[in-house]
Formats: C-alpha cells, sequence, structure tokens
C-alpha cells in the first residue's frame, strides 16, 4: 500500500496532514488494515491541540527572525520564499496583512527541519547576551579610570598585564581632560573601544562582531547619553 509523503503515518495507515500553505484545514483520513493473523492496525491521528502549539511557535519563530537586521536573517541560509516572506514582514505595520504573512512564514517552516534555525537562533542570543555582559564591563572600567586615574590604572594592569601602560594612561588623562572642559567625549571612545579589546572572549566565534545584537554603534550611543 502506498501513501503520499505528506501524511502522518503510523505503520500502514495515514493520519492527519496540512493543504499546499501549511495552515488550511486540515484532511482528515482514518483506515484500517487487517494483517496476518487478525491483526490490525487502526489510523492514529495527530494531536490537534499539539498541532495548533506548533504553528504558534513557529509563527512566534518567524516573527523573531524577522526583527534581526537583513545581514543576520540572510546568515540563517532560509529557502528563497521563506527569507524573501520574513525580509517583507519586517517592514509591514503590526495589521491584518502581516499577521496573514506571519502565517504563511510558519505554514513554510513547518515543511522544513527548523532545528538548525532554532539552534541558530539560541547561539545569537547566547552571543547578544555575551555582548551586553561586555559592554558593562568595559563601560565600569573606563569610568572607574577616567574618575580614579593612576589607581584605577594599577588595578586594571594587575587584571590585565599584557596591556600597554602608556597608552591607556595617555587615553585616560585625554579623556579626563575632556571631561573638565565639557568636550564632546572622543578619547573616552577611543578608551572605551581599547579596554574592549582587552576583554574580548577568544572562546567565542569569529562571526560574534558581525552577528552580535549590540555592538560599537550600541554603546557609543550610550557614551553619549
Amino acid at each position: 500500500m502506498a501513501w503520499s509523503d505528506d501524511t502522518y503515518c503510523f505503520g500502514s495507515v495515514t493520519g492527519d496532514f496540512f493543504n499546499s500553505d501549511g495552515l488550511g484545514e486540515m484532511i482528515e483520513e482514518y483506515d484500517y488494515e487487517e494483517m496476518e493473523e487478525g491483526v490490525e492496525y487502526y489510523a492514529i491521528r495527530p494531536n490537534k491541540t499539539q498541532i495548533k502549539k506548533d504553528m504558534a511557535a513557529l509563527f512566534e519563530l518567524g516573527e523573531e527572525i524577522s526583527e534581526l537586521s537583513l545581514a543576520t536573517i540572510t546568515s540563517f541560509d532560509l529557502p528563497d520564499n521563506i527569507h524573501k516572506a520574513i525580509v517583507e514582514v519586517g517592514g509591514m505595520p503590526h495589521k491584518g496583512a502581516r499577521k496573514r504573512q506571519l502565517k504563511y512564514i510558519a505554514g513554510q517552516l513547518h515543511k522544513i527541519d527548523v532545528e538548525p534555525i532554532l539552534e541558530r537562533l539560541a547561539r545569537l542570543k547566547n552571543q547578544s547576551a555575551h555582548a551586553v555582559r561586555e559592554h558593562h564591563l568595559v563601560e565600569r572600567w573606563r569610568d572607574r579610570l577616567i574618575a580614579e586615574g593612576d589607581d584605577a590604572l594599577a588595578a586594571l594592569l594587575d587584571d590585565q598585564p599584557n596591556a600597554d601602560r602608556q597608552q591607556l594612561r595617555q587615553l585616560v588623562r585625554n579623556a579626563q581632560k575632556e571631561l573638565q572642559a565639557a568636550k564632546p567625549p572622543k578619547s573616552s571612545r577611543l578608551l572605551y573601544r581599547y579596554l574592549k579589546t582587552l576583554f574580548v572572549d577568544e572562546g567565542l566565534d569569529d562571526d560574534f562582531d558581525d552577528e552580535a545584537q549590540y555592538d560599537d554603534t550600541d554603546a557609543e550611543s550610550e557614551l553619549d547619553d
């Protein structure tokens, strides 16, 4: 007995499956087959409640990806139709058309293996969280150096013995002068960038700088506040 690849199967029987767009009315089939020695196999239909939950999760997944940058969305290497739909939904207002587009995306995601997508998204979240922690650590050191000068510099060098003492001292002095003169914090930004190189986690993937959602631009915007 031959069955379509689109059906859910148990033994030799079919269950429910979605129509072509993955979101229409479910087609229900119920059958049984009498096997040798009088054994009968009955259709086991998928749990509709679970299917709704799965589709809702895919809806949220598509929405979450649509909120990322274009470069990051491209890095997921999605099928062309899903990639295009996700990019389009990112610019849509929160109205009916956007919801319909997200339902379409969920239906298309239902047709592919989303495990690699989920794994990559989790990696991005972890990288982003690390970037935020790194930012606050660097920011605290920068502020301490400007406020305390050589005392803070000595403490930093104990923690980071490979740091360039002369370069740091010059950046700190320039940042202090800018602060006293109420000038734009150019040296403060340079100090932040130099400190960031000291605290980079070498265990991160090489593509961290491209994928992290919290980068130098975000950090500098806070410096201007």
